[in-house]
């Protein structure tokens, strides 16, 4: 999304109970998704969340790619523009 312009800038962020990837629209904004990893809830929800810029869970998963599944129909309809 970076490369398609669609984000100006992401991030990583390290915690020993998290693991999170941020995109930003802009510098200093808020992050427009996040993407975290949380390995204490992979028996229950699941260990990966997409998390929305006001912090409401989009999508919870125990695998990353049915995660990311709305961000990557975002980007098929970036490229086909």
């Amino acid at each position: 999304m970076v490369a398609a312009g669609h984000w100006r800038d992401y991030g990583l962020w390290f915690d020993p109970d998290v693991a999170v990837f941020a995109a930003f629209r802009r510098s200093a904004e808020r992050p427009e998704v996040r993407i975290e990893k949380r390995p204490q809830l992979h028996l229950k929800q699941g260990a990966y969340a997409l998390v929305s810029e006001h912090g409401a869970v989009l999508k919870r998963g125990h695998e990353l790619h049915g995660v990311l599944a709305p961000l990557e129909r975002r980007l098929m309809r970036l490229v086909g523009e």
